[in-house]
This record gives C-alpha cells, structure tokens and sequence, in this order.
C-alpha cells in the first residue's frame, strides 16, 4: 500500500512505552535542537527515565548481569578509544559481537547505551564488545566511520585474547551506530577483511531523505524527532551535503552485493522507520538476505528498555534467536 502523505502524526505509544516517554519528561529532557552538544550531553537520557520508571514501580535499577564486565580501550587513528567488554556466563572460545552505540555521531557514551550490549551478550551467548568513537562537533564526518571500523580491524586481531572466537564476529548498531555497523560490513568486503557473520541494525541511519514517510508521520515524536535529526546533522557534519555520502546516504547505494545476512529492527514510532525499510529494500535488491522485523507502538530508544518494555524484550529475544543462528551457520535466512 502506498504510504499515506497525509499522516502527521505519530502512532500512539503503547503505555508502558508512554511511561517512558512521561518519565523523561518528568526528569526535565528538552528538545536537543533547543541545546548546545555539552547540554544535550548532559541532560537525562531514556536509560535514566528507565531507571525512573523502575523507581516508580518499586523494582531494583540494577542492570542485566552478566559474568564479567570489563572496561579497555584500543588503539584508535586518533588515539585511545573507549571499549566495553561482557562475557556472559560460559566456556570460550565464544562468538564475538562488535556493538556500536547511537547518539546522532553527536551525544552518549558507553554508559549510555549499557543495557543493550548486555542484553546481547546474555541472548547471543557471544562476548560483546561496545565501542565508543569520535563525535561531533569535535570530531564530525567521517571521524566516527574511521575509528568504528578501527574496532572491528582490532577486533578481528584480538578476538581469542578476549576469549572469543575470531571466525564468529558480528556487527550490532543501534542508530547512528547501526549505520556505523553498516558501513563495518560494506568496508570489510571492499577492503578484503573478513566478513562478519552477519549485520543486525537496529533504526539505522540508512538515508538522507527527511522527506520520507517515516519523517513526515513523525516529525514531532520523542525522544527522536525531525529537529532533533536536523539538530545532529548540523553538529556532526560540515555540511548538510556530506549526507549524501554513500556511507550515509545508504538506502541509494546499487553496490550492496556480497555483504553478509542482514537482520533490521525499526519502531514505528520513529522518523528513521523509512531509513530502515529502504536499505532493506536495496539490499534485497542485491541478493542480500534480509530479516525485517518492526514493533508497533514504540519509538526510537526502545531496544534497550526491555527492564520496563516488552516489545524490546521481544526484539532482543529476535535479536538473539538470529545472531546464534548467524553463529550457527544458519545465517542464509530467506527476505520476509
């Protein structure tokens, strides 16, 4: 069916969604193209409006556990970056997974974006290692490109020292890390690396089109809205024409052929949902194996919220089922 234009609007939010969403209100969030990068850095996330939410119905704010947490750092083109490393609970050599955190390449941290890696460590029964990167307006376009794939080069290097298995690596981004994560599977066939196994991209940044369907039906919706992705690209690029750079501008690419199994999760509640249904769409297109899944009445940031949403339980579960089979060998899923 085609989209319907006049939608401008945003689906209702399903109310554990909404409490979420009213907590972070509660906790003072603005609007980030209201703020400067430091203020926007600052100010609370929705990983503190869960741990809000939690408060408020009486349950522990302690994260997922997970056997071991480590804090490291590699060797990065511009110096150290930050990585995170959990191992769930098991004997090694494991599958490894290179996760790469959101933000618009402009806010959050390791910190930020905590619950996620977690979540995949325990339901893929993989190490995870969550990466930090370069960021905007410090460090704009394409500093976080450069030092995401540094990661995987070093991942790929150190895997067993981590005890994971080097031949078992996925790529996992959430955002503009999905589009990082993106690029990782791209850049590995272009420049002969291995491959990972498979891609799991939830809500990329997979286009340059503002003018999308996703965009126009939720131009005003929180946490992410048409602003504030307007706000992220003023500060992460030198000029809004860098987005058209294939490494963002996806979605348009005819060079996707030979890229490694795709698994896409989007919300419907999210101006990206268009980004993630296109670059589907382009990589079926050049016989990538693709597996679409959307959840209804949530928005941005739910991925991560499975303490107090269930859909994100569910998508983490999906999530989990296809990276132990991508691990398994039964990655070649047929496009829904």
């Amino acid at each position: 069916m085609p989209a319907d234009t006049n939608a401008t609007t945003p689906a209702k939010a399903d109310a554990q969604m909404q409490a979420v969403l009213d907590q972070l209100a509660t906790l003072g969030a603005k609007p980030l193209e209201t703020l400067t990068p430091e203020q926007a850095r600052a100010q609370a996330s929705p990983a503190d409006a869960v741990k809000g939410v939690l408060e408020g119905l009486g349950k522990a704010t302690t994260p997922e556990p997970v056997a071991k947490v480590e804090d490291s750092s590699f060797p990065g083109p511009a110096g150290a970056v930050p990585i995170r490393i959990y191992t769930p609970e098991g004997s090694g050599p494991m599958p490894v997974i290179l996760y790469i955190h959101g933000g618009g390449w402009v806010i959050a941290n390791l910190d930020t974006y905590d619950s996620s890696p977690r979540a995949l460590a325990n339901a893929a029964k993989a190490i995870v290692v969550s990466t930090h990167y370069r960021q905007g307006p410090e460090n704009k376009f394409p500093a976080a490109h450069e030092d995401t794939l540094a990661a995987y080069k070093w991942l790929l290097a150190n895997a067993a020292r981590l005890g994971g298995d080097a031949k078992q690596i996925a790529v996992v981004g959430e955002s503009a890390g999905g589009n990082l994560a993106a690029n990782i599977a791209i850049a590995a066939r272009d420049q002969k690396l291995q491959a990972p196994v498979a891609q799991m991209l939830v809500y990329p940044i997979a286009n340059n089109d503002m003018n999308s369907p996703s965009y126009i039906e939720n131009a005003t919706a929180k946490p992410l809205s048409k602003p504030a992705m307007e706000w992220f690209v003023k500060h992460a690029f030198n000029a809004p024409t860098e987005t058209a750079d294939p490494r963002i501008a996806l979605a348009k690419r005819t060079d996707l052929t030979g890229l490694p199994p795709a698994t896409i999760i989007l919300a419907q509640i999210d101006p990206l949902r268009s980004d993630g249904e296109a670059y589907a769409d382009a990589l079926r297109k050049a016989g990538v194996p693709v597996a679409l899944q959307q959840y209804d009445g949530v928005t941005h940031e739910f991925f991560g919220m499975a303490a107090v949403v269930d859909k994100a339980k569910q998508a983490q579960q999906f999530a989990g089922e296809k990276l132990r089979a991508a691990f398994a060998g039964g990655n070649a899923t047929p496009a829904k």
